[in-house]
C-alpha cells in the first residue's frame, strides 16, 4: 500500500467556510445562541475549533505519556489489617497503594511488611503534623530506595478543618523542617486541590487556589525545595475540561516554578469528584467515575486512585472496590497508555482550553497576591466566598434540572429504599465549633434531594 497522505485528496476549508455552512444548516437559528455554549468557567465553547484558535505559544509542556498507577487507598486503623489489605490490593491489580495514617504512632514495619518498596510506590496521606515521623520515612526511603510521596499539606489542612495542627508557627517550623531533611523521598510536600473541587469550586478557582497555595511554601522557603511537588486533584466530569484541567496546572507550575528556579515538572495524584455522587441509583455512579479516571488519563495523572460505587454508605465495599481498579485496568489495557502517543494531544479543542483555564487562573492568582497572599485572603473569608458562590450557582444548576444526576433528579426509581443500607452517614457532619477560619466543606450536589428522600421512605 502506498505510504500516500490521503488527506492530500482534499482541499482545505477554513473556518470562515464551516461557519458559513453550518449557518446555512440551521434555516435561520441564530448561531451564538443554538451552538455556543457558555461554561462555569466563563469560557465560551464554539461547535468546532481550528489551528486558528491555538496560541501554542503559551503551552509550557507536553503531555506525559508514561503509563498512571493504578492506585489503591487503605484507611490505616491495624496496621496488620492494613498490611493484609495492601498486598490483597497489590495481587488484585494495584500498582501503588495510598495510605491514610492518623497518627504517628503508626508501626511502619508492621504496615509495610511483604510489600517489595523498589517497585511499589507508596503514597502517606498524614491527617497529623510530625516532621519526626516523616524523617523516619526518610530514613526508611533511603534505606530501601522506596519511591515514597507524603502527603504533607498544613495550609491544605488549615483550609479543611479551619485551624492549623498546632500553631501557624509551629507548623511551618515542622515544614521547615522536611524539607530541609527529607530529600529521599519523591516528593516530601503535597499541594491538595480535591477539597476546592468537592465543596464547588470552578476549574479556574482550583487552578488559581492551588496556584497561590503551593506559592505560600515557595515564599517562605524558597531554596529548600529539592523533591518534586506533588499535587492532589479531584477529578469532575466535565470531560473535556477536566483533562485541559490536568495540562493547565502542568503549564501553571512550570511558569511559577521556572519563576523560583525550581524543576519544573510536578507529580499528580488523582481520585473522582464526590460532589456528583448519588447515594440512590448508587451503581451509576460507576458511569461517572469511567469518564473521570479517563479524564485523568488522558490529562496526565501520574496516579489514579479510583473509588468504589457504594463508598459513600458501606463501610466494607469489596465488591466496588474490585470494580474500581477492573475500571482503571480495563482503560489502561485499552488505551495501551506508555506506548503511544497521548490521544489528546494536537486535539485543537483541548489545546484551546488549557490555555484558556490557565489563563484565567493565572489573573486569579495575580489578584490573589496582589491582595496580599493566599493566607490572608482564607483569613478574610475571600476564598471562602468565592467557592460558595460558585457552589450555589451549581447547586442552583442542578435544583433546576440544567445539571442532571441520573438516579438523583433524572430517571428516578421512586421505589428505591436506600435506609436500611446506610451503613455510613453519607450527608455533610454538623460540628459546630470554634475555628480560626471558615473552613471549606465539600458537599455533594444531590445531598439535600436525598435526605427529603430518605425521609420520606415508608
Amino acid at each position: 500500500m502506498s505510504n500516500t497522505n490521503l488527506f492530500e485528496e482534499f482541499n482545505s476549508v477554513s473556518a470562515k467556510a464551516w461557519k458559513q455552512k453550518i449557518q446555512f444548516d440551521l434555516n435561520g437559528a441564530d448561531y451564538n445562541k443554538t451552538l455556543i455554549w457558555h461554561s462555569n468557567d466563563d469560557i465560551n465553547v464554539k461547535p468546532f475549533y481550528t489551528p486558528d484558535d491555538l496560541n501554542t505559544r503559551n503551552l509550557k509542556f507536553k503531555s506525559p505519556i508514561g503509563s498512571f498507577k493504578i492506585t489503591q487507598s487503605i484507611y490505616v486503623n491495624s496496621e496488620n489489617k492494613s498490611n493484609s489489605l495492601a498486598n490483597n490490593a497489590i495481587l488484585d491489580g494495584a500498582e501503588a497503594i495510598d495510605f491514610i495514617i492518623t497518627n504517628e504512632h503508626c508501626d511502619l514495619d508492621e504496615l509495610l511488611q511483604n510489600i517489595n518498596l523498589s517497585i511499589i510506590p507508596i503514597y502517606f496521606d498524614l491527617q497529623f503534623c510530625s516532621s519526626e515521623f516523616v524523617e523516619k520515612l526518610n530514613q526508611l526511603a533511603l534505606k530501601t530506595q522506596a519511591y515514597f510521596y507524603v502527603n504533607f499539606d498544613i495550609i491544605g489542612h488549615l483550609t479543611k478543618d479551619g485551624n492549623w495542627y498546632n500553631t501557624l508557627q509551629s507548623d511551618f517550623t515542622a515544614l521547615e523542617t522536611v524539607l530541609k531533611n527529607c530529600n529521599n523521598l519523591k516528593s516530601n510536600v503535597c499541594v491538595n486541590l480535591d477539597g476546592y473541587q468537592n465543596a464547588g469550586a470552578t476549574i479556574t478557582q482550583q487552578l488559581a487556589y492551588g496556584l497561590a497555595h503551593v506559592n505560600e511554601y515557595l515564599n517562605q522557603f524558597p531554596n529548600l525545595f529539592k523533591t518534586e511537588i506533588t499535587f492532589k486533584l479531584a477529578v469532575g466530569s466535565n470531560y473535556f475540561f477536566e483533562i485541559s484541567k490536568f495540562r493547565a496546572l502542568r503549564t501553571l507550575w512550570h511558569t511559577l516554578a521556572t519563576e523560583y528556579n525550581l524543576e519544573p515538572s510536578c507529580h499528580i495524584i488523582a481520585a473522582p469528584t464526590k460532589r456528583n455522587k448519588t447515594l440512590y441509583e448508587y451503581k451509576t455512579n460507576i458511569f461517572r467515575t469511567t469518564t473521570e479516571c479517563m479524564s485523568a488519563i488522558l490529562g496526565g495523572a501520574d496516579s489514579i486512585c479510583n473509588t468504589a460505587y457504594d463508598s459513600l454508605f458501606h463501610k466494607k465495599h469489596t465488591v466496588g472496590e474490585q470494580h474500581a481498579k477492573d475500571q482503571l485496568a480495563a482503560l489502561k489495557a485499552a488505551l495501551n497508555i506508555g506506548y503511544e502517543k497521548n490521544p489528546a494531544e494536537g486535539s485543537y479543542y483541548i489545546e484551546y482550553l488549557t490555555v484558556q483555564l490557565a489563563e484565567k487562573a493565572l489573573v486569579i492568582f495575580k489578584d490573589i497576591e496582589a491582595q496580599g497572599g493566599y493566607l490572608k485572603l482564607l483569613k478574610a473569608g475571600t476564598i471562602q466566598k468565592k467557592i460558595k458562590e460558585s457552589a450555589l450557582k451549581e447547586q442552583e444548576q442542578f435544583d433546576s434540572g440544567e445539571l442532571t444526576l441520573i438516579g438523583a433528579n433524572a430517571c428516578i426509581h421512586s421505589e428505591n429504599r436506600m435506609k436500611a443500607e446506610l451503613e455510613l452517614y453519607p450527608f455533610v457532619k454538623q460540628n459546630p465549633r470554634k475555628t480560626l477560619i471558615e473552613p471549606i466543606i465539600p458537599k455533594r450536589l444531590a445531598e439535600t434531594l436525598e435526605q427529603h428522600r430518605l425521609k420520606s421512605e415508608i
